[in-house]
């Protein structure tokens, strides 16, 4: 089962400096990383807030 963008994309918006988002994802190295440096100091999870919101969802044709 895949893993949802809207999930991803809150758990950014909410716990974005932790990382939470990144494991979700399954992308244990870059989730350590932003737990590290809080989130690559702010900017990674604005980055990854829109890049989130503009991914397409590939459950809806």
């Amino acid at each position: 089962m895949g893993k949802s963008k809207w999930v991803s994309f809150f758990l950014c918006l909410f716990f974005g400096i932790l990382g939470i988002h990144k494991f979700y994802e399954g992308r244990v190295l870059f989730g350590i990383l932003y737990l590290c440096t809080g989130g690559l100091l702010g900017v990674g999870v604005v980055i990854d807030l829109i890049i989130l919101l503009f991914k397409p969802n590939p459950y809806y044709p």
